[in-house]
Parts: C-alpha cells; structure tokens; sequence
C-alpha cells in the first residue's frame, strides 16, 4: 500500500474519552463498533476500523479482532433495523384502523384506504379500483402517488390486466414484472397506463362484502420488488377491514338519505339509526382495542356486552360451518349459535362463538363478522411478535451449541433480554416426532409445529429452543426436586399433545455456569441425542428418557461417565449399612454371586452357617428391593460391585 493511500485513511486522534478503535485492550475492537451502531452509521463505514488497522500495520490478532466485531456488530444493525421496520408496519396498520373509526364519509374512506396501504408496504404508488355493477368492469376511483393522468383514468373489465384478474378469481394476485407476466390479460389502453405510470412490481388484493368483491386495493413500485406472504396476508387484512369501513360509510349515507325522504317512517328510521349507532360503536371500540394492544379475550368480552349472549375465541368449532363462514365471508348459525370465522390471507385461524342468541339481525351479524376480522389482525400482530422472540431464541441457542461466541457477559446479557438465565442449571434435550414415512411436504410441516411448540415451551419455560437435526433442541432449566428424566418425560407428553403426534425426548444430564463453559451445551446436546437413539432402538419411541434411565447403559450413552453416581444409585444402600452398623452385606454379595447365586456354596467361601448367609441376603432384599435378584437387576449390582471394588482403595497399614 502506498504511502499517499496510507495518509488518505489515516484517522484523526480520538476525541476524549472515546477508545482508539485500533487500540489494544479487549474493549477496543468492541468500542469502535458500538459507537457506530449508537449513531446509526451505514453499512459502509463498518469497514473503516478494520482499513485503518491494517493502515497501521496492527497485528494479525487485533485485526482479527476487528474482523469479528465487525460482523456481529453488522448483524445487530440488521437486526434493529428489522425490529424498526416491523415497528413501523404495525404502528401505520394501528393509525388505520384509529383513522377508519373516526370517519363517515365514503370519499374521506376511500381516500383514507390509499393513504394507509402506500404507507403500510412503502411503495411508490397506491390506488383502489371500485366495481361497475352497470359496466360489468372496475374503475380507477382513488390513487396515491400517482403522477399519469391515462393512469389515473384505467377502466379494467374482468380479466383484464391484474386487477381485472383479482376482481374476477377474488383473490389476491402479485407479479414482480408486469410485462413479464403472462397469467393475465394484456390490453393496450391498460399498459399504455402502467407503462405512463412506470410501474414494475404490482400486488392486488380483492375488497370483499361476503362474496362479492366491491373492488380491489393496489400496491405498487416503480422497481422489480417480492411482496412476502406476511405482507400479502397483512394487506389482505387491511382490505377485510377497510372493506367493512366503506360498507359501514355508504350504510350510514344510505341512512340519512333515507331519514331526510322518510319522515312519515320517522319512528322507524330512528329504531334503524339506533342500530346503526350500535354497529359503529362496537367498530369503535374494536379499533380501539388494536390500538391498544388488547387480546382475542378483549375484543370477545366486548362483543358480548354489545351483543348479549357470550363470545368466545376457540378452534374446535363445527368443520362444516367454520368453512361456510370462511368461503362466504358471513357468520353462519349452527343449532342455537352463530359461528363466525377468522381468516387471514386464507389461513384459517379460529373462529368467533356467539352463545345464547339464535335470532340475530343482520347488523349485529355484520359486527360478528367485523370483530373476526379484528380479531385476524390481533392474531397477526401477535404471532409476527412470537415468531421475532421465536426467531432470537433459537439464534442464541444456536450460538451456545455451536460454540461461536463465547465472552460469558455478553451471553448472559442477551439471555437475560430473554427472560432467561444461563447461570442456573440446565438440562439440554433433543426432541423428534414419529410416524411413518410422510411426503417432504407434511414432514416439513411436523417439523415447523415441533420447532413452534418447543418455542413457546421454552418461553413459558424461560429456556431456549431451535430447530436442529430434523427435529427441535430445548435448554431447559432444572426446577428444584426434579430430575433430567422427569424433564425428558414430560417435555415429550407436552410436546405429543401439542403437535398431535409422538414426540421422543432425550435428555443430558444436568449442565451449569453454561455462560463460562458453553461447549456444555454441544456436549449435552450430544448425550441427549445418544438417549434419543437409544429409545429408537428399544423400541420407546414417543417417550422421554435421559441416561440415568437406562441403568448402567447409561454409563455408555452419557457424556462424562458418572461411575459414583452409578455405584451409588445401584448399591449405595448397601454400602451405607455396612459402613454405618460394620456388617459384611457387600462381602456376602460378591461371594454370593461368585458362588453361582448358591446359598450352600456361599457359606462355605465366607465360613459361615447357611442361616448367616440367608439373614444376610434377607437384610439386601430389605435395602435393595425384592427384584434384586432378577436378571437386569443382578447384572447391573455385580458391575456396581466390580467398579466399587475398583474405586475403592486398599488401606496403608
């Protein structure tokens, strides 16, 4: 490197009480990185640190030093950039919802619509297009962003062009080259449009009234872009709701219209603004509640004391009716009640249980109909939440097992932003579903149930959970007075039960100070495969176990072979009575034994009466159990016997 290139990188002095981020010391690499990160610096100026001490002709170390803060600090700034841009979706989809419940007037609506989905994906243009029941086709009503006037002014009939399409299949369609893209009909005043507008990237979703689709709402850039299946499924939500805003503006229109003509009817009128006036308020009340973060109970608690009766959220509901409701978009009865279903981008997610009120008009039906769809949106909002906590977890889990990052603090701290602590004793357990063979599509999807239930296992749990090996691995803490093999066990009826299908379990034994030793870990995530293996083989599949189970196999399939503790889990009662009364209980088991299990035999090698040796193996039954003469049991006491004899050291005399 030239000495003029050397100059031109040079950097200036540190300003006070800033650390050099060349200079030495275990901070210095770490420093550098952090302040970039405190003021936002883009992604090229994480390369600075590392120019300038190679600059400075450094040593390796620090520059590998540099190197690797450089990375996790890039993805830290990834990470909260992530966390900023989820933040930023939710807060626009929250500010929609607290708009829409404010409004009564259907241009105010419509203009409202296109506001809200251009800020909700961050696209360049916005449009909404309504439906000519008189032309048979949909017309450009409302755009955002907008800069063409032939665009402005698009006419699609069914069929035609993207949203012809949409409002034809009622469904949402997506095409990140418009041009490119055969599976609609392509119509010159329609291109000539987007080709004016400049438009590349187009997703369409439909505006549905039940069945009937009332137009389609549009999101669009001027560059090739992949809409993902969360923002497809989060704008597919917002059309639902923004559908129900324009039914319930063009309703209360159609009601003063009605009021100023009708007034020989004026009692009737009245009674209908009333109920009216009830729809719009549980509407306000539910966009309330997405403002403030309420849950599923919230929105059925206040449905109910709007609506009489009682609502409940659940996914047991009759199949039949649930699917009714899902295809017709309308809250269906079944027997006394009224079944209404909550979907979300045509995933079905529950349903909404209205109890105690088998005659309902058609308003309160509706608000059945428009709490489901909140209730949509509070299930999105939470699982993306969930599944951003799911997705942590498991990062530090798999940093633990892989050993990557090993400074105990900062592990600590980033378990402790998980509410868990790496401090305490932990089992490590390998889990893997059963079954038989499967196409890889639904074993894919065994595995994603399996890796979401131990998730929010770990989570209850305060433990840690990843997805590994074609199954899931969970760090779990020890509670007081249980044993690794009580966790397995239970580990594996919850996890069963939660996915619908066996679940195995292997556990390790118990691991501690995991933030100063995270190679435990690996090491316990090894063992608890081997116990795993070993259920497979013994034919225990669906069941949990962990070494200590498999008596003295155990010893093979744990990681450090734990001989006292074999010793004493076998014999240790044995041990302790002749030690405590000086009897000769273990002496008489090693001659018993060698004596081929003869009574006779044994009293002649020890010199005693028979009556002793019965006495004597009275006294075992009484310690060991009555079983300790069967043939597992006496394989595992004659090794216990040979090991203790081994660890045990003759006295000096």
């Amino acid at each position: 490197m030239s000495r003029d290139h050397v100059q031109s990188i040079r950097r200036p002095a540190p300003a006070a009480g800033v650390l050099d981020p060349g200079a030495e010391g275990p901070l210095g690499a770490e420093q550098a990185y952090l302040e970039l990160l405190a003021r936002g610096a883009s992604a090229e100026a994480y390369e600075q640190p590392v120019l300038l001490a190679r600059a400075e002709n450094r040593p390796p170390e620090r520059i590998a030093a540099l190197e690797r803060a450089k990375l996790l600090a890039l993805r830290v700034r990834t990470e909260l950039e992530g966390r900023r841009r989820r933040e930023a979706e939710l807060s626009a989809l929250f500010e929609t919802a607290h708009d829409l419940a404010g409004l009564r007037d259907v241009d105010a609506v419509l203009q409202a619509i296109v506001q809200r989905a251009r800020s909700l994906l961050g696209t360049d243009v916005a449009y909404l297009s309504l439906h000519d029941p008189a032309r048979g086709d949909t017309y450009m009503r409302v755009t955002e962003g907008s800069v063409a006037a032939r665009f402005q002014q698009l006419r699609l009939g069914m069929g035609e062009g993207l949203g012809g399409l949409v409002a034809q299949t009622a469904r949402p369609y997506v095409t990140d080259d418009y041009f490119k893209d055969d599976r609609f009909q392509h119509t010159l005043p329609i291109d000539a449009g987007v080709r004016d507008e400049g438009l590349v990237a187009i997703l369409g979703v439909p505006l549905m009234l039940g069945p009937q689709v009332i137009g389609v709402l549009f999101a669009a850039d001027r560059r090739a872009r992949v809409f993902e299946r969360e923002q497809i499924a989060l704008l597919g939500s917002f059309a639902a709701l923004a559908a129900a805003a324009i039914d319930t503006a063009n309703l209360l229109t159609e009601t003063r219209s009605a009021v100023a003509g009708l007034e020989r009817a004026n009692e009737i009128i009245k009674d209908h603004s009333a109920v009216i006036e009830r729809a719009s308020d549980i509407h306000d009340r539910l966009a309330e509640l997405v403002l403030r973060g309420g849950q599923v109970h919230d929105v059925a608690a206040a449905v109910t004391q709007v609506l009489g009766g009682t609502v409940e959220f659940t996914d047991t509901a009759d199949p039949r009716s649930l699917e009714t409701s899902r295809t017709d978009g309308h809250a269906v009865r079944h027997g006394g009640d009224w079944i209404a279903a909550v979907a979300a981008g045509g995933e079905l997610l529950g349903a909404l249980v209205l109890h105690g009120r088998p005659g309902l008009d058609p308003v309160d039906q509706r608000t059945l109909e428009r709490a489901a769809m909140v209730t949509s949106l509070l299930l999105l909002a939470r699982r993306s939440a969930a599944e951003a906590e799911q997705r942590v977890r498991g990062e530090l889990l798999d940093d633990l097992l892989d050993a990557r990052d090993r400074e105990p603090r900062q592990l600590r701290d980033r378990a402790a932003r998980l509410h868990a602590d790496l401090d305490a004793t932990h089992v490590v357990l390998a889990a893997r579903p059963e079954g038989p063979a499967e196409d890889a599509e639904e074993s894919a999807a065994a595995r994603r149930r399996l890796w979401s239930a131990a998730s929010r296992l770990a989570a209850t749990r305060r433990g840690l959970a990843a997805a590994r090996d074609g199954g899931a691995v969970l760090l779990l803490p020890l509670e007081p007075g249980d044993t690794a093999a009580d966790v397995a066990r239970r580990t594996a009826r919850h996890l069963g039960s939660a996915v619908r299908r066996q679940v195995t379990v292997g556990a390790s034994a118990p691991v501690a100070d995991l933030a100063a030793h995270p190679d435990a870990v690996a090491a316990g995530y090894a063992e608890g495969r081997r116990c795993l293996d070993a259920l497979h083989l013994l034919g225990r599949g669906g069941d949990g176990a962990a070494a200590e189970d498999f008596g003295f196999l155990g010893l093979l399939l744990a990681g450090e072979r734990d001989v006292a503790a074999f010793v004493t889990n076998t014999i240790g009662p044995v041990v302790a009575y002749d030690r405590r009364r000086g009897t000769e209980l273990l002496r008489t088991l090693d001659a018993y034994f060698a004596c081929g299990m003869s009574p006779a035999r044994t009293k002649d090698g020890l010199h005693v009466h028979v009556n002793t040796v019965a006495q004597r193996l009275e006294r075992v039954a009484r310690l060991l159990g009555d079983d300790w003469q069967s043939p597992a049991r006496a394989l595992e006491i004659q090794l216990a016997l040979r090991l203790h004899r081994l660890g045990t050291r003759p006295e000096r005399r």
